[in-house]
């Protein structure tokens, strides 16, 4: 019995202890949730550049992950994200449902209300290595709905204040948002093996350590 006590406060500690970096990795290989200041360390790092960004780098909104609908990305994921069935009229035409924006905690129903925010900005995914890719990748990264949270329907107030702005400059009205927030912009960037600057890694390693319990769960971008 005390052999069996030992072991098991041995494994409890064990299991308190941070991921290092070689560790985190592996834990990400095999789908396991990662703590986010863990996965805040996966992040590469590499100077931004925004020279030569045109939003029109990346097509969208595509006919979304569903071609015979008649819907495209946009529609597609307010249809997804609506708390109740959605109004849809002739022509994926969206006219009513219920959303919720995390980001100001607002319920709207109407649609017009709304942005289809993409988690990591177009220039900001463009600044951290998405200028290198095809012009395949990055519509298939402005219309990704493979990933829960690389689209978030949320007011529209709240997208244009947040702009192309990275959690050093912008973080979500709502304190209670944050810790979600931070952990879908990682989940995003490692999703699309994204890269951070240093006034980046900074907050999201500082946001990453007020929010204990939070984990990252992703899977990398096909």
């Amino acid at each position: 019995m005390l052999t069996f006590a030992l072991r098991s406060l041995t494994a409890a500690a064990f299991l308190a202890l941070p991921l290092t970096a070689p560790a985190a990795a592996e834990s990400a290989r095999h789908g396991a949730p990662l703590p986010l200041a863990a996965a805040v360390e996966l992040l590469p790092s590499a100077v931004e550049s925004r020279e030569g960004y045109q939003r029109n780098s990346f097509k969208h909104w595509n006919v979304g992950q569903n071609p015979s609908d008649g819907c495209n990305t946009r529609a597609e994921v307010l249809i997804a994200e609506s708390r109740v069935e959605p109004i849809v009229e002739a022509g994926c035409k969206i006219v009513a449902g219920e959303w919720y924006s995390y980001y100001d905690g607002v319920t709207l129903t109407a649609p017009g209300g709304l942005d289809i925010d993409h988690m990591v900005p177009l220039a900001e995914a463009w600044d951290s290595g998405a200028s290198t890719w095809t012009a395949q990748r990055r519509e298939a990264y402005a219309n990704d709905q493979g990933a829960e949270h690389s689209l978030e329907a949320v007011s529209a107030r709240s997208n244009r204040a947040k702009s192309d702005k990275d959690p050093a400059d912008w973080q979500p009205p709502l304190a209670d948002a944050r810790c979600t927030y931070t952990a879908h912009w990682v989940a995003t960037k490692l999703r699309w093996q994204l890269t951070v600057d240093d006034r980046e890694r900074a907050a999201l390693s500082e946001l990453a350590a007020g929010c204990g319990q939070e984990t990252v769960d992703y899977e990398t971008a096909p």
